[in-house]
């Protein structure tokens, strides 16, 4: 691929325009939107509104007046339209962690008491860390066990003592992407419930919850949704489950007439028992700006939904990352994010090909040239991540093409052996 053959395609590109619904720094390539998604140019002047008009006039008025209360619920309807998942059947709410703890605890819920055989939480080793964290911190609590395979093991680690699969749809180090609906399928056959993580999925690739008979799921709201740093999440719960469980933090958001103000839960109808504390409004108000980024992808779509045209969009900018990368690094990195397109996400990630330890410097010389990527720590059993994410509303063929030209730069001039690219900061 040249660099004309990208000028090419960015001329031909249907969602050129797109790019000029967000706040991009000169100069930048931005290739962290899996970490933390662009500014929209709406947030600012809809968070003032939040915050001059609807609190400082409003006041709690603007519970009622300015729709706040149910702000969780008209959200988590967009995020529905994301995800395959119908009007109802999300709500947008607390971090990533603690959504994870609600419906983990609700799906082990189902599997008895301690006399029950199905003990076993089956998670990848390489799943993201806080999934983990919080799995391991029920299953103590609840007398289960957290067991971990490698993806290579499923299906076959599906055994009669499985209570609960967890996976995160798309590998954050690896970009590696799960077949939701068939692994869904095996775990159903072999009598557990599938929870997924979808962080690295919604606003990324397309996801089909309904579609795939998934049991819970839960997502971040500050990646590809481009809902600011600390951007409230999301759950979603199948109906067959969302009026049966008690999830863990009853909080009075949660009960079905909070302002009855009982002295004993009771639980909301659906997925709305997932919420708990007064919700964070200005945090909510951000969440909605990136969310209308991606669904304007909609107008492009040919009536298929946003996702269908932005993941045309952004397996044509891995391939040529992939390719170019290869073509002009030859035999500088190994590839570790799957070729296949219906085994990757939208992030491409690459490992030094001689094992050496030079991945982050290299970010960080990549970094100081305004191509921002991040890194990812290995260990014993995986290498050190070079990891560049691909959100198709903002990047085009010749911010890929120059990310590759400045990566050879950085390489040829061994700008990455510079002392201050080597010292590690506190985010990586």
């Amino acid at each position: 691929m040249t660099f004309d053959e990208c000028k090419r395609l960015d001329a031909q590109d249907p969602l050129a325009s797109l790019r000029d619904q967000f706040f991009l720094p000169e100069g930048v390539i931005y290739l962290d939107g899996n970490s933390l998604g662009v500014l929209p140019k709406a947030a600012p002047a809809r968070i003032s509104e939040v915050v001059a008009k609807e609190w400082g006039e409003g006041l709690i008025r603007s519970w009622n007046s300015a729709g706040w209360f149910d702000l969780p619920q008209r959200l988590g309807d967009k995020v529905a339209r994301l995800i395959g998942a119908a009007p109802g059947e999300v709500v947008c709410t607390d971090s990533t962690s603690v959504n994870l703890y609600k419906v983990l605890f609700a799906a082990l819920s189902q599997a008895g008491d301690a006399g029950s055989r199905r003990r076993v939480v089956l998670s990848e080793r390489s799943n993201f860390p806080t999934d983990l964290y919080i799995a391991e911190s029920l299953c103590r609590e609840r007398g289960f066990t957290l067991k971990l395979i490698e993806a290579g093991e499923l299906p076959a680690a599906l055994t009669d003592e499985v209570a609960v699969l967890m996976l995160t749809h798309v590998n954050y180090r690896t970009g590696a992407m799960h077949d939701m609906k068939s692994i869904t399928a095996a775990a159903h056959a072999a009598g557990a419930l599938a929870v997924w993580d979808l962080a690295h999925s919604a606003g990324a690739v397309p996801v089909a919850l309904n579609e795939s008979d998934a049991d819970f799921a839960i997502g971040c709201g500050y990646k590809y949704l481009n809902g600011g740093p600390g951007a409230p999440a999301f759950v979603w719960v199948h109906t067959r489950h969302a009026g049966q469980f008690e999830q863990p933090l009853s909080g009075w958001w949660g009960h079905a007439a909070p302002f009855e103000f009982t002295p004993h839960y009771r639980p909301a109808p659906g997925v709305a028992r997932y919420l708990c504390g007064t919700q964070p409004i200005v945090a909510l108000a951000s969440l909605e700006c990136g969310l209308d980024t991606v669904l304007a992808a909609e107008a492009f779509s040919g009536g298929q939904g946003s996702m269908a045209v932005l993941r045309t969009k952004s397996l044509a900018l891995t391939d040529a990352f992939i390719a170019l990368v290869e073509a002009r690094c030859a035999g500088r990195f190994t590839l570790v994010t799957p070729r296949d397109h219906a085994q990757r996400g939208s992030q491409v990630c690459l490992a030094l090909s001689d094992g050496g330890s030079g991945a982050y410097a290299i970010v960080q010389a990549l970094i100081a040239r305004g191509v921002i990527g991040d890194f990812r720590a290995g260990d014993s059993q995986m290498p050190d991540i070079l990891r560049f994410g691909f959100t198709p509303l903002y990047l085009g063929f010749e911010d890929v093409w120059h990310s590759v030209e400045h990566l050879v730069q950085v390489l040829d001039g061994e700008e990455w052996k510079r002392p201050e690219f080597n010292q590690k900061q506190a985010v990586t």
